[in-house]
Parts: structure tokens; C-alpha cells; sequence
């Protein structure tokens, strides 16, 4: 046995059992199988990369869409539940380039794309085999042998068939505009991307002077400098124009040296006096101070201009190494002054930096005034040879060290210093996108791209979100809601490697364009056979074209979220395979995934939805959240601040790891502290109360004949069935709404009820001769544990299966898990009033018990009576439970309309009570001995009693009583020897147990 083995406990090896149990006996597929007389319930299952081990995240994620397919199986429905990989996309290529030592794109292709996508294809399954043995082992049940591979050729082809699809309905188009790229990746990014990478970092903002070449048109002489301000002073070599906006007011304000005296003369620290001092400069009139503050110079406001006095002047560029190129396209458009409705006057001058290349809202406004284009950064993010002060710098570099990350704009910095075009900079934090794989800080850059159209199906879109139910419930207009009311067109093409190509292909001559919806179509135009899809394989392939010329494939790869968007069609192989099937079980029923699946898959499968069919790919949706560890902080491994899942497992069992979560807000899309404790809770409070319950049903029920079909008329027996009936509706209209914590946490109190008021209400009905009585427990018992089993099983399906399987009969089902929900609609009529009269009975309970203890009286000790103020009397077969859990002899209702019931307890212990107390206290301590003893419940030893005085006479007189409380053959007084002594009130009694 290894040493994992023996660390298991024993619901873990137990466990372990059942889930044997279930693969020797296929229970899972015929589970699947079974008649469905309400058809198919189809869920989606966003797969996993195999490339790292199950954290808390998937084993959240993993019994939602357990518990869910489980109960509507017992529903009447067909659950299949394919499991699935994800295979392609950065996450891969990262793991390669890290194993290969790679640093770079070109990297990649100086090694070969087709051996660099064969690593790619073998890295993908790495911990597949994990996988395999850990999800089977929390309970979720998913047929593994059979799953899908996102890489597999099928897949592809739906894919292939989803592009197509769309781009025939005009979806789809090229575009050449300013978006977020990753210099190190060197690939564009869609915006769900760039939304994922965000956190604060610290930058260099930049205020510079523009130079007006002619200042007389505003009426001005000598030196006049526009200041823009911008916080990627890396851009300005690329720097074509100047934007104002027309309705804000501008000042032209003179510098003048501050005439500081003694102790308030300090050097200038933030620019050169000389620089500034006699020039004249322009900015937004509401910014002046602030723009001034930091200098010693008093500024001196000469007159004020509207912005559009200021459009058409031209200033003297930064730099000379693109403006002194006559033959750059709309040269003449350059270096002037342009109005834009995006300037504002909320921070900086007022004036904004344009570099078209490098801006959205910059781009738009090139082409508008068709202003020059000028990149002068590669694609890497490395700046261009023509740059001769930044040859080869790297603009957004990644490092954790701030000088190496900021060295390129601090070049430029000191380029200004050195040319005077400085006039002051500051440092600032603010949040910046990062690339979401590799942490490189991303750029702005202008660049074409394939897009697919949301803005012409947005309204469509919207249309077909009212139609989701979402859990928790604001996510629908909320997270999700406002994301796509936002939703831009969505940039589809990548320049990477390792994913579903973009199939279409270009004619080099005419450059007609043709796309394949499938690979027989590709194989009839190219006259080739294609047995893979990836972009190794089908780069070679070309098509002649009608005109004489040769289509090759264009090199670009499909965003992988267009695979995660794809799923429900790839799973299947659709439309090739099962076409009709499909339509007529789309949309799904249900999904389920994290938090930031709101703006990515649970987004890119209604997109493409919408596209398709002009539907929504899914009708109910569970949003998780995350799970942190106990100190609230993320979970890391570095830091071992979190337990292995694994080991909870093995120490508390699946069963009480899956109620844990599923009760907890995580699966309302909150965040949950992982508390072990909480885990512990439900393991003692409802898996092992649970088996306590039924061993003691197994202890008692012997040979008498019971069945699961009770007709009690017994109060607890009623009540206990009424119990279950609500808690039954509980979980059933919990689940109807997918709130998985509200169907969850009935079971720690239907458990606790079951087990600390009825089992102990009713163990003397158990062990008792009343043949009626015992048999009527028997069967309520009975019923409740079979019942509760079936309601129980898709939570915590070990314990619900354990149960089960000794309860039973021939006419069940083999598995808990093949059985159908429970219908208890015939326990609903006594439902109310049974509830109603045994709160009330535990309400006097605790009110009269809570004076006992005030009064230190042993709960053991008789009283005679309490006296209890209330609305209405309690019913008369409900009295005796009142008097045995008290301990009293009589109950008066005193009936009124009182606000609040109140119990009076009358505390005066007579000489009769005092003697029936002690009696109490020494069956009790006999009992306490028999269980030292290792006696069994049919064991029935002779007692000997060793006791003088007052409590000889007492214990004499209730012999009878003794020998039926004790469970002994016999009682006998007379001295002992090796007697063991007991504490009865202020007397010690000797007694011996002798088989």
C-alpha cells in the first residue's frame, strides 16, 4: 500500500468502494441510457487544457455540471456528457517556446512552424491522464474515453464550417485600424483579451513643446510652443499631428522667472529656467495652474483663443526622420493642427499627440483629414532602423525592474531635454493592459485584421439574451448584459501558429478571395487529400484559380476563442454528422463557468449563436466564482496557502468537499475564502450523522417486517415525513432556478432533525416490544433514508449510493443514481400542521430548558409543571414529547393573544421528584457502565447494587423501573467487592454487571 494510501481516511476508502462499484457495474452509462420519456437535456462543458492539474476553480466548475446532469437525469431526461480538451492557442505555444528556450517569434519560424506545431500537438495531453483519474474521483460523472480534442480534424472542420457560414452572410470582413497587439507574441488581441490583462503599473507622462512655425495668425511674435501632454512618450517619433477641440477655450500665456528672495529661492528641478522663461505657450485656459504649478516662472495670461483658432497652424516636427520625406503619402496633411471631438480638457493641456499608427481614436482621425501614416515600430515592438536615436529599442519590454521596463521612454525623455522640446513630465500609476499569456505589456498599433461584424447582429444579440435565465440573477443585465450592449466588432485573425486556421484563400494574381467550409471542398479544388487542418499542412496546399493564377491560404490563424465559440458544432462534428439530432436539442439547456466566462465563452458562444441561427446557444447559466485561500489572498503554490484538493479528498471525502461548495456563495458568482473547516462541518454534521442514522436502522430492524411505505399516525413519524416533504420542495424548486446553494443547505438541517430530535425521540420506539410502534418506526425510517438518498444523490452521490445499496429490496433500482426524483406530493397535506405543532413542542422546549440551566437543575431530575403563555394550546398527542424532553409532569396553556410565547417552569423539587431524579441518575450511570462494559443492546448482565440509606430504599422501590431502563435480567442489593462506584446525588453506590 502506498503512503497516500494509508493517509486515506476511511469515507475516502469508502468512497473509493462505491466508485468501483459504479465502473464495474457501468452504472454511469446505463445511467445515460436509461428511458427518457422527456428526451434530451443537453449541456455544454467548456473543456480544459490537459497542460496543468485540476485546481479548485475546475473541481467547482466539475460538480456543478455533476450535481446538474444528475438531477435532471432522475427528472426523466437524457443527459449525454461527452467530455472535451482544448487544445490550441497561446496557453501551448508558451509551455513550447519556454521548453525550446524561445524569446522571440522569429524564433519559431527559424526553427520550423511545423515541427514548433508537432511539439505543440504533443504537450497538449501532458496531464491528461490526471485528468482521467482525479475528476472520476470527486464524483463527476464524464465519458472520458470517448471525449473530443479541439485539434482533432472533426473539430476543425465545424469550425471551418462556422466561418464559412458566416462570412457568406456578410459577416465577416478585413480591416486595417489601430488595436492592442502583444509585441512578444506578436499577434493582435480581441478585446475580451485585453480585458483580462489589466493592473496598475508606474509611467512616465510627458508634457512637450510643439513649435509653431507660423504664430502670426494668432497675432503672436517670437517663440510660441503648443504643450500636449501624452503617457507614451515612445510614440512621439511617429507624431504627425496636433489635436484641439473646437468649443474649449485655450490661453497663450508668457513665462516670466519668479523673483524669488532669500530662503524661498530653491533650484529648478523639473525643467530648464532658460527654456522657458520669455517663450510663450498654448493650453487649455482650465489647465494653466496646473500645467505651471511645478515650474518657478509666473505665467501671464497674453489673450485667449477658441480651438478652432488654433486648427490649421503648423508647428516644426520632434523629429526629422519621416517629416523630411516628401514622398510619404498625404506629406502635405502633416504637422498641422486638426480639430477632434475627443480632445477634452479633463487632464494634460488640453492638446492631444497624434500618432495615428498608434492610437484607435488617432487612426479614425487620419482618415478622416487623411493625415500621413507613420509607424515607426515594428510589429515585435522593437523601434525602426530609420529612428537612429531608438534603433532597436523596445518600446514596452516586459520586466519586473521599472528602469528596464521604462527605458525606451526614458530615452525619448532625455532626446527632449537635450533638443529643448521638453517642458515637464511626471510619474504616474494607472492601469495598462498586459498580454494574458505572457505578461508583455501590450501596444496600440495599426495593423489589418479579419473582424467579424457585431455590431450589424448586436441588436439581434440583445434580442436573444432576454431569452437566459442567468444564477445569480443580475449577471443578465449586468456583467454579461453591459459587455454586450459595449461589444465592438470582434478581431478574429492571429498571427501565430498553433489553432484552427482562417480558411480562406487569395488569389495572387486577381486576388479573388474563396473560403472552404470543409475539407472534401478543399480537396476537390486543390486536388489534394488533406487529413489535418492545422497551418503546417494546409499552408502547402494551393487552389488554381479561374484566371490562370494560384490561391494560396492567407497566413493569418482564427482567434481560439473562435474554437471555444465553436464548441456545441465541433463536439458534434456539425452539420457532417447528426445534423438532425442537433437542431432539435439546440439551444442547450444549460452551462456553466466562471466569472470571467462572462465576457469570453459564455460571449463568443451566444456571438456565434446569433450568427448562425439568430438564437442564443444556451437557456441557464451558472456563474461561479473563485476560490481563494483561507486568508482571502489568490491561491498560489509558491506560497502554499492552500490545501491540494486532492488531500481534502483523501481526508474528508468528495462527498462532504462537494456540499461544502456547492452551499457556498461560489457558486452565486462570489468569491470563497477555502476554509478546511467548513469541508469538516459537513463531513460530521451531515455524511457521518447520516451514517450514524442508518447504522442504527441496521441495528434495529432484525426480523421484523417493515416496509418503506409508512401509514403511522405517530407524531414524529408524521412529522418527520412532513420534514422531508418540505425539504424535498426546497431542493426541487431551488434546483428549477439553478441556485445550487439554496438547494444545497436543506440537507445539514433535514440531518441534523433526523438525527437529534426524531432517532432520539424514537430509540425507545426502536428497542421497545411494542411490535406496532416498532414496526411503524421501521418504516417511516425506512422510507426517509431511501427517499432522502435519492434527493441526496446528486450532491453527495458516494453516501447517497452507500445508503442505497443496503437498503435496497428487489423491486429497486440497481443504483441510487438510476432512480427517479422523488415524488412525496402524498406527504403535502400534513405537511403544515405537523411542522407547525412540533415547532412549537421544540420551542417549549428550548425555552423551558434554558430555565433549567439558569436554575443549574440537571435535566435528569422531575419537576412537576410548566406553565406556558401562548396563542394557541399545543396538541394533546404532542405533550408527551413535551414531558419526557423537560422532564416534567404537567403542561397548563394559559391562551391569549401575547406577542411571544413565554414558559414559566415551576423549579420546587419535592421529596417524590428528588427520589424519581435520582432513580433517572442511576439508570443512566448503569447505562454509561454497560457501554465500558462492550455489552450489546441484546446483552442482558445481572446487576448488583451495593447502596445504604435513603437511596437503598429509593432504588428498591423502583426495581421494575431499574431492570427495564438498564436493560438487565436482574436486579439484586447486597455488598460487592471490585464494585464500580458511582456519584448519585451526594450518596456513592457500589454496582458489579456480570454476564
Amino acid at each position: 500500500m502506498s503512503e497516500q494510501d494509508q493517509n486515506k481516511s476511511k469515507v475516502a476508502q469508502t468512497e473509493e468502494g462505491t466508485q468501483a462499484f459504479w465502473e464495474a457495474n457501468d452504472i454511469f452509462n446505463k445511467s445515460v441510457n436509461k428511458p427518457a420519456p422527456k428526451g434530451d437535456y443537453v449541456f455544454y462543458d467548456g473543456p480544459p487544457f490537459a497542460t496543468g492539474l485540476p485546481h479548485y476553480g475546475h473541481i467547482v466548475a466539475s460538480v456543478i455540471k455533476d450535481v446538474v446532469p444528475r438531477y435532471w437525469t432522475m427528472q426523466g431526461y437524457r443527459v449525454p456528457r461527452v467530455w472535451g480538451w482544448d487544445c490550441h492557442g497561446l496557453p501551448i505555444e508558451n509551455i513550447v517556446e519556454k521548453e525550446l528556450g524561445f524569446k522571440h517569434k522569429k524564433d519559431i519560424k527559424e526553427y520550423g512552424i511545423a515541427k514548433f506545431n508537432e511539439m505543440c500537438r504533443q504537450q497538449v495531453m501532458t496531464y491528461a491522464a490526471e485528468w482521467e483519474k482525479i475528476i472520476p474521483r470527486i464524483g463527476r460523472w464524464a465519458d472520458m474515453e470517448h471525449s473530443y480534442r479541439t485539434m482533432d480534424k472533426p473539430f476543425m472542420e465545424s469550425v471551418w464550417w462556422v466561418f464559412k457560414s458566416i462570412y457568406d452572410k456578410g459577416l465577416v470582413y478585413e480591416d486595417y485600424r489601430s488595436m492592442h497587439i502583444c509585441p512578444r507574441c506578436e499577434t493582435t488581441l480581441s478585446q475580451q483579451e485585453v480585458s483580462e490583462g489589466y493592473k496598475d503599473v508606474k509611467d512616465i507622462s510627458v508634457t512637450v513643446k510643439f513649435k509653431l512655425k507660423n504664430p502670426e495668425k494668432l497675432g503672436l511674435k517670437g517663440d510660441v510652443y503648443m504643450l500636449a501632454w501624452t503617457t507614451t512618450p515612445w510614440t512621439l517619433p511617429g507624431n504627425v499631428a496636433l489635436a484641439v477641440n473646437n468649443d474649449i477655450t485655450y490661453s497663450v500665456v508668457s513665462a516670466l522667472e519668479k523673483e524669488l528672495e532669500g530662503s524661498e529661492k530653491k533650484p529648478v528641478s523639473k525643467v530648464n529656467i532658460n527654456s522657458i522663461a520669455g517663450a510663450q505657450f498654448i493650453v487649455a485656459s482650465s489647465l494653466v495652474e496646473k500645467n505651471f504649478e511645478n515650474h518657478d516662472i509666473q505665467p501671464e495670461v497674453i489673450k485667449e483663443v477658441t480651438g478652432k483658432e488654433l486648427v490649421g497652424l503648423e508647428y516644426e516636427p520632434l523629429f526629422d526622420y519621416y517629416s523630411n520625406d516628401q514622398h510619404l503619402k498625404n506629406h502635405e496633411n502633416g504637422w498641422k493642427v486638426y480639430a477632434a471631438d475627443f480632445v477634452t480638457a479633463d487632464s494634460g493641456t488640453g492638446i492631444a499627440h497624434e500618432a495615428p499608427a498608434f492610437g484607435a481614436e488617432d487612426w479614425e482621425l487620419a482618415k478622416q483629414v487623411n493625415l500621413p501614416f507613420v509607424q515607426h515600430v515594428n510589429f515585435d515592438g522593437t523601434m525602426k532602423a530609420e529612428v537612429v536615436a531608438f534603433a532597436g529599442a523596445e518600446v514596452k519590454p516586459r520586466s519586473d525592474d521599472d528602469k528596464v521596463r521604462l527605458g525606451t521612454d526614458i530615452a525619448v525623455l532625455k532626446y527632449l531635454q537635450d533638443h529643448n522640446l521638453f517642458f515637464s513630465k511626471e510619474n504616474l500609476t494607472h492601469s495598462y493592459p498586459h498580454c494574458w499569456r505572457c505578461d508583455t505589456p501590450l501596444l496600440n498599433y495599426a495593423t489589418s485584421s479579419w473582424f467579424v461584424n457585431i455590431t450589424k447582429i448586436k441588436d439581434n444579440l440583445l434580442d436573444n439574451a432576454k431569452n437566459v435565465s442567468w444564477s445569480p440573477e443580475h449577471i443578465k443585465e449586468g456583467r454579461f448584459g453591459k459587455w454586450l450592449e459595449g461589444a465592438r466588432d470582434w478581431s478574429i485573425s492571429r498571427q501565430r501558429f498553433w489553432a484552427s486556421v482562417i480558411p480562406l484563400w487569395v488569389c495572387e494574381k486577381c486576388k479573388t478571395k474563396r473560403v472552404f467550409g470543409s475539407a472534401s471542398e478543399l480537396e476537390e479544388a486543390s486536388g489534394k487529400k488533406i487529413d489535418d487542418l492545422h497551418k503546417h499542412i494546409v499552408d502547402e496546399v494551393t487552389v488554381p484559380c479561374s484566371c490562370g493564377g494560384v490561391m494560396h491560404r492567407i497566413p493569418d490563424v482564427l482567434d481560439t476563442w473562435f474554437d471555444s465559440g465553436s464548441m456545441p458544432y465541433g463536439e458534434r462534428h456539425y452539420p457532417f454528422e447528426g445534423k438532425e439530432q442537433f437542431d432539435a436539442v439546440f439551444p442547450a439547456q444549460f452551462i456553466a463557468e466562471g466569472l470571467d466566462q462572462t465576457r469570453a465563452w459564455f460571449y463568443y458562444l451566444h456571438v456565434l449563436a446569433g450568427a448562425l441561427f439568430e438564437k442564443n446557444a444556451f437557456q441557464n447559466v451558472i456563474v461561479n466564482g473563485i476560490v481563494l485561500a483561507e486568508d482571502g489572498k489568490k491561491m498560489s503554490k509558491k506560497l502554499k496557502n492552500y490545501p491540494d484538493p486532492m488531500e481534502v479528498v483523501n481526508k474528508y471525502g468528495a462527498d462532504a468537499l462537494r456540499l461544502y461548495l456547492m452551499s457556498s456563495p461560489v457558486v452565486q458568482a462570489e468569491n470563497l475564502a477555502f476554509s478546511e473547516k467548513g469541508v469538516d462541518e459537513w463531513l460530521k454534521k451531515v455524511i457521518m450523522r447520516l451514517e450514524n442514522v442508518h447504522s442504527f436502522y441496521e441495528l434495529y430492524k432484525g426480523e421484523l417486517a417493515h416496509d418503506a411505505v409508512s401509514t403511522s399516525e405517530n407524531v414524529l413519524d408524521v412529522w418527520i415525513l412532513a420534514r422531508l416533504s418540505q425539504v424535498h420542495a426546497e431542493v426541487s424548486d431551488a434546483m428549477g432556478k439553478y441556485q445550487l446553494d439554496s438547494a444545497t443547505r436543506p440537507f445539514m438541517d433535514f440531518v441534523d432533525d433526523l438525527s437529534t430530535w426524531y432517532l432520539r425521540r424514537s430509540r425507545d420506539r426502536f428497542k421497545g416490544d411494542d411490535i406496532a410502534d416498532k414496526s411503524a418506526a421501521l418504516s417511516t425510517m425506512l422510507s426517509v433514508l431511501k427517499e432522502f438518498s435519492k434527493m441526496l444523490a446528486p450532491f453527495a452521490p458516494f453516501v447517497a449510493e452507500r445508503v442505497w445499496q443496503s437498503l435496497k429490496s428487489g423491486n429497486d433500482v440497481e443504483s441510487v443514481h438510476l432512480a427517479e426524483w422523488p415524488n412525496l406530493a402524498h406527504l403535502t397535506s400534513a405537511k403544515v400542521e405537523a411542522e407547525g405543532d412540533m415547532q412549537m413542542v421544540r420551542d417549549i422546549v428550548t425555552l423551558a430548558l434554558e430555565q433549567r440551566s439558569k436554575a443549574g437543575i440537571p435535566a435528569r431530575q422531575p419537576l412537576s409543571k410548566i406553565i406556558v403563555h401562548s396563542k394557541r394550546e399545543l396538541g394533546r398527542d404532542h405533550w408527551f414529547l413535551v414531558h419526557d424532553e423537560v422532564n416534567i409532569k404537567e403542561i397548563d396553556f394559559l391562551v391569549s393573544e401575547v406577542p411571544h410565547m413565554t414558559v414559566v417552569l415551576e423549579t420546587e423539587i419535592t421529596p417524590e421528584l428528588r427520589a424519581e431524579g435520582l432513580v433517572r441518575e442511576f439508570t443512566r450511570a448503569v447505562q454509561d457502565a454497560r457501554k465500558k462494559g462492550d455489552y450489546s443492546p441484546s446483552d442482558k448482565p445481572a446487576l448488583t447494587i451495593d447502596a445504604e440509606g435513603d437511596l437503598r430504599t429509593i432504588l428498591e422501590a423502583a426495581q421494575a423501573q431499574i431492570l427495564k431502563a438498564a436493560n438487565v435480567r436482574e436486579v439484586t442489593f447486597g455488598p460487592v467487592s471490585d464494585a464500580t462506584i458511582l456519584e448519585i446525588g451526594e450518596s456513592k453506590v457500589g454496582i458489579v454487571l456480570l454476564q
